[in-house]
């Protein structure tokens, strides 16, 4: 039986200021529940397993922000009005673990708030020539641990569905809607509190990083054969001015 956890980042470093302008933080009451990515003036796209239904009650989104215990010149918030989640997702296996937040207004593209680029369809996904991929998030670096205070990153490798479904790794869980991305002997991970964040590739021909995947879900935080699942951005079709 696969355990799955909510996700953070093991392994990683402090960010710079405004590295990842994209990167928000979620938070209910004031606080940090999920990561998300700004796609557009009006929604940010997250996980659908942060959300026990769509109740939007006293949820926002803090964009422009790097630390989470002083908030700078550019940070920007925002009341979520509407919590879409994917009509299909399943809070048994984490299929289709995206959803959308629409805002009561819209964001003000800064140096320090910027959307992330969506791919159109699969197509994307094999002609960007991706070279580098980063998870990114304030999640602890330990299960069950504390959250950090600064925007953590690293960079991690995208691997092989075939490989993730191997018996010793998740042993068939890992379908056409999910992606494992990670290291074979662990170390760099997403963990708790980093759930709904990006996984954000950088494409050389378009010379910009595109939402490659939503963190989900895995076993544990940063465990050989056990890397981060994210579902599949490229499965979702998601257009920045409407719904999924």
């Amino acid at each position: 039986i696969i355990m799955l956890y909510h996700l953070r980042i093991s392994g990683g470093l402090s960010a710079l200021e405004g590295a990842w302008p994209w990167q928000v933080s979620i938070q209910r009451m004031s606080r940090h529940i999920c990561g998300g990515s700004v796609i557009s003036h009006w929604w940010v796209v997250t996980a659908s397993h942060c959300f026990k239904n769509s109740n939007n009650y006293k949820l926002r989104i803090v964009a422009g922000v790097n630390s989470r215990s002083k908030y700078g010149m550019g940070v920007q918030y925002r009341s979520v009005q509407q919590v879409i989640l994917h009509e299909n997702f399943s809070r048994l296996n984490y299929d289709n673990d995206v959803a959308l937040l629409h805002l009561h207004h819209p964001l003000y593209f800064t140096k320090h708030v910027q959307p992330l680029c969506i791919m159109e369809n699969e197509m994307d996904e094999k002609q960007l020539s991706f070279s580098s991929c980063y998870i990114t998030g304030w999640g602890s670096s330990v299960l069950e641990g504390m959250l950090f205070s600064t925007l953590q990153e690293a960079e991690v490798d995208l691997i092989d569905t075939g490989i993730c479904n191997q018996s010793s790794w998740y042993n068939g869980h890992v379908n056409d809607n999910m992606i494992c991305a990670g290291f074979y002997k662990g170390g760099v991970d997403t963990c708790q509190g980093d759930s709904g964040g990006p996984l954000q590739c950088f494409s050389k021909d378009m010379e910009r990083f595109y939402l490659y995947g939503v963190t989900s879900h895995g076993e544990d935080c940063a465990l050989p054969r056990k890397p981060g699942i994210y579902t599949r951005a490229s499965r979702i079709s998601i257009a920045s001015d409407s719904a999924l």
